[in-house]
C-alpha cells in the first residue's frame, strides 16, 4: 500500500497556512487549494491509473444497471418471450432468454438493485466492526478492553464462517437483501479487525499522537483525528475487497438454495439454470455463462478499483498533480 504518512499530510496542509515570506491567503484562495488537492488531483491521479479508470468505468455500468436500467427495462415475467432464444441473434432479447421465455438482460438488470444493496450493507458491517475493534484494540493495547476485543475476535475467526451464516439464516429466514447483507458481513471482520489493530500499535507510537496525549486532548479525539484518518486509505481499499467477497457469498448462497428465491438474484438464475440441466444442454449454456460472466466482470471491477484506490491515497502523488502547487512543493 502506497505511504501516507503524517509528516507527508503534515506538508500538504502547511501549503494553505502563511507563511514569513508569502502573503496572507485568503479564505477564497485556501478554499480553491484544498478544492484542487483533495478533490481535482485525486481525479487526476486516477485518471493516471489504467486500473482505477476501467474499474470506475466497469462499476458505473452496474450503477447504471440498478438505477436507470430497472426504469427502462420491464421487470421479465414468465412467458414474455420465446424460450431458449440465443444471444445476439434477436435485437428485442440481446442476450436472450431462459427456459421459462424471461430475458436473461432483464433479469440481470433486475437483480443488480438487490445485489448493491447486500454489498453496502455487508461492507459496512464488516468494515465497521473491523474498524471500530481493530482502532480501540490497538490503542487501548493491553488493557483489559484490549483482551476484551481480541478475544472475541479470536473466538469468532475460530467458528467456519459458512456454516455459521448458513445457522444464521435458518434461524431468521431473511428476504430483505439489507438483512442478508448484515448476515453475511458478521464472519467477514475478524482479520480485517487484527490487521487494522496492528496498524493502529504503530500509529500511536507517532510523536504527533504522544503529543495530544500530552496536551490532554481526549481519547475519542485522538483516535478521529489522529490515528482514524490515517487509516481511511487503508480501510476503504479493503471495503472494495470486502463487496467482492459478500457478492460472492450471496450469489454462492442463492445458488446453492439456502437463501430463499424471494428475490431477483445471479444466484437463482445459475441455480434455475443448473436444476434444468445447462451443463449438459448446449442451446442453454447461455443461461449459466452469463450470470457467472456478470458477477465475474462486477468483482474484477472491484478489484481493479481498490488497486486504483492505492494510487489515489498516496499524498505525494496527489501534491504532484496539484496545480496549485509549484515543483518546489510552494502553492502558486
Amino acid at each position: 500500500m502506497s505511504s501516507n504518512r503524517p509528516d507527508d499530510q503534515e506538508g500538504l496542509e502547511s501549503l494553505f497556512e502563511t507563511d514569513i515570506d508569502r502573503e496572507p491567503v485568503s479564505r477564497s484562495e485556501r478554499f480553491k487549494r484544498q478544492f484542487d488537492l483533495y478533490v481535482l488531483a485525486p481525479c487526476r491521479v486516477a485518471m493516471t491509473d489504467w486500473r482505477a479508470v476501467l474499474g470506475t468505468a466497469i462499476l458505473t455500468v452496474f450503477v447504471l444497471m440498478g438505477t436507470l436500467g430497472v426504469w427502462l427495462v420491464d421487470q421479465p415475467l414468465s412467458g414474455d418471450a420465446p424460450n431458449l432464444v440465443p444471444p445476439f441473434q434477436n435485437t428485442e432479447y440481446i442476450l436472450g432468454t431462459d427456459m421459462n421465455g424471461e430475458p436473461i438482460l432483464a433479469q440481470l438488470i433486475h437483480a443488480t438493485p438487490d445485489m448493491f444493496r447486500m454489498v453496502f450493507a455487508g461492507a459496512v458491517v464488516s468494515i465497521g466492526f473491523a474498524a471500530i475493534v481493530g482502532v480501540v484494540s490497538g490503542f487501548l493495547r493491553g488493557t483489559m478492553v484490549d483482551r476484551l476485543l481480541m478475544g472475541v475476535t479470536d473466538i469468532i475467526i475460530t467458528i467456519p464462517g459458512l456454516p455459521l451464516v448458513i445457522v444464521l439464516i435458518a434461524i431468521f429466514q431473511p428476504t430483505d437483501p439489507y438483512v442478508i447483507g448484515v448476515l453475511l458481513g458478521l464472519d467477514n471482520w475478524p482479520g480485517l479487525a487484527r490487521t487494522v489493530r496492528s496498524q493502529v500499535l504503530s500509529i500511536r507510537e507517532e510523536s504527533y499522537v504522544e503529543a495530544s496525549q500530552i496536551m490532554g486532548i481526549s481519547t475519542g479525539t485522538i483516535l478521529r483525528r489522529d490515528v482514524l484518518s490515517q487509516l481511511m486509505p487503508y480501510i476503504t481499499v479493503n471495503s472494495a475487497l470486502a463487496s467482492r467477497r459478500i457478492i460472492f457469498e450471496s450469489v454462492g448462497l442463492y445458488f446453492l438454495g439456502i437463501l430463499p428465491f424471494t428475490t431477483f438474484n445471479w444466484g437463482v438464475m445459475m441455480n434455475l439454470a443448473y436444476e434444468n440441466h445447462a451443463l449438459s444442454t448446449p442451446d442453454m449454456y447461455h443461461t449459466l455463462a452469463l450470470p457467472l460472466l456478470t458477477i465475474f466482470m462486477m468483482s474484477f471491477g472491484l478489484v481493479l478499483l481498490s488497486q486504483g484506490l492505492d494510487s489515489v491515497f498516496n499524498v505525494r502523488l496527489r501534491a504532484r498533480h496539484a496545480s496549485t502547487i509549484d515543483d518546489d512543493g510552494g502553492p502558486n
